[in-house]
């Protein structure tokens, strides 16, 4: 099949230095471009030469809008834009605007932050998992935060396991909220980062805002709603399908966690391991994965998610050798584990 679009403006970005852009689309939908006079011919399947047309023409639109693409910016969009069916151009470009949460103007920093926003506002359940920095939380409030103030929910619901990371703190004293507190810090962090803490302490009085341990989820329905378990990777299977079951009507839910930092006991399996092997491909559900080129803190803290990454991938490539390394035999051939003849013998002598 081949398609005409009509681009008058933008070729040149549109190519990028030495064609890199170009190249982008036609390896990641397999499809072949020629350049016309004052078009672009696409020829390839049906499907990817209407998806490349798609694209393109999204293009042509936000160039005529004034937008202007930088040549780096440009090849990570038609990465995505490739790589992901769902995603469309145009709405990839406005995640990237800066917007109001609150009392923060924020603007996504890296393409998968972008990709994050933009499945956030495209579907109902969202996981974002990756390493730690990489504003998977922080951006799930902020996106809570703006549905709250729009008034498209009524309510804010903000949940993850109450699991110590590797320490024993026994007893802690004070009320239940006393007690659990500690543990949902980092979501109230965010919170306060967004909104005055005046208006906040009243929005927790009210319940507008619920703070809550992944327990006190169990046997309730929210409706129109935004829901966030964070640190999923910390909660069983069971935790992790009683939560998603909670989705009421007119609710948003996100999901975040680090699968590289599972704090559960030896033997459990993490809840959110068994959601991405479960639901990966099931319509209207987004997975957003994050990596060390998307942590926005310390520079340091990529260079040392990548490290860790490394060593990793070390100590798994020798746990695999030497799981796959012939074990030793002792007896030297055929009979292992049975007695000698001579053995054999002596004992039915004493028998008999």
């Amino acid at each position: 099949m081949k398609l005409s679009v009509q681009i008058s403006r933008g070729i040149e970005s549109l190519f990028g230095t030495r064609d890199e852009n170009i190249r982008v689309l036609e390896t990641g939908l397999n499809v072949k471009t020629h350049l016309l006079n004052d078009s672009l011919e696409i020829e390839g399947d049906e499907e990817d030469v209407v998806r490349a047309a798609s694209i393109l023409e999204d293009y042509v639109a936000l160039v005529r809008e004034g937008v202007v693409f930088t040549n780096g910016d440009l090849n990570g969009y038609l990465r995505v834009v490739a790589e992901d069916p769902d995603v469309q151009l145009r709405g990839l470009v406005s995640s990237g605007k800066q917007r109001n949460f609150g009392k923060k103007t924020l603007a996504p920093k890296t393409i998968n932050q972008r990709r994050y926003v933009d499945a956030i506002d495209r579907n109902d359940l969202v996981f974002g998992i990756g390493p730690a920095g990489t504003g998977k939380t922080y951006l799930a409030v902020a996106m809570a935060v703006s549905a709250l103030l729009g008034k498209r929910v009524s309510r804010i619901i903000l949940t993850r396991p109450a699991v110590e990371a590797g320490e024993r703190l026994g007893f802690l004293p004070g009320t239940l909220q006393e007690k659990v507190d500690p543990y949902l810090r980092p979501l109230y962090d965010a919170l306060y980062d967004m909104l005055d803490s005046d208006r906040i302490e009243k929005l927790l009085e009210r319940n507008v805002i619920e703070v809550a341990p992944i327990a006190f989820m169990r046997g309730r329905t929210l409706n129109d709603s935004f829901i966030i378990l964070d640190e999923a990777q910390n909660s069983t299977a069971e935790q992790m399908k009683m939560v998603l079951t909670r989705l009421g009507f007119n609710s948003k839910m996100v999901v975040t966690g680090d699968i590289t930092q599972i704090d559960l006991p030896a033997g459990k399996r993490s809840g959110l391991l068994d959601a991405v092997d479960i639901l990966r491909g099931t319509e209207g559900i987004s997975f957003v994965n994050f990596d060390e080129r998307d942590v926005v803190r310390h520079t340091l803290v990529q260079r040392i998610v990548r490290a860790y990454e490394r060593f990793q991938e070390q100590v798994l490539g020798r746990q695999l050798t030497l799981k796959l390394a012939e074990p030793e035999r002792r007896d030297g051939g055929e009979g292992a584990g049975a007695p000698p003849e001579e053995t054999l013998e002596s004992v039915s002598g004493d028998a008999a």
